[in-house]
């Protein structure tokens, strides 16, 4: 599965994914981009988007897109690599076009 890690999420979110075809937007050379854009570059490459803006769905039509979309509660580290087991799981389930809400 090929996963975009959002800029606003710590860079161990990557290590946590192993088995996973996994790069950061900055990596991408994305970074700055607003999410609509972003989500039409993402859509292209990416199988599934990581991002812990609670605002996406409501901002972006999401309509037509076919990239699946894993949301976090938040992104401080801890609690991001406490639920590391969760996004996997998501990650081993998820479909084009979903959207998975992760919470605490």
């Amino acid at each position: 599965m090929k996963v975009l890690i959002d800029e606003c999420l710590p860079h161990y979110l990557k290590r946590a994914l192993a088995g996973h075809s996994v790069q950061t937007v900055q990596e991408a050379g994305w970074s700055g981009r607003k999410n609509g854009d972003l989500l039409t570059l993402a859509d292209t490459t990416f199988d599934v988007f990581v991002t812990a803006d609670q605002n996406l769905r409501y901002q972006q039509n999401l309509t037509g897109r076919n990239i699946a979309i894993i949301e976090l509660p938040t992104n401080t580290l801890s609690v991001v690599k406490s639920l590391a087991p969760e996004i996997l799981s998501a990650l081993s389930k998820i479909n084009r076009r979903d959207y998975f809400q992760i919470k605490i």
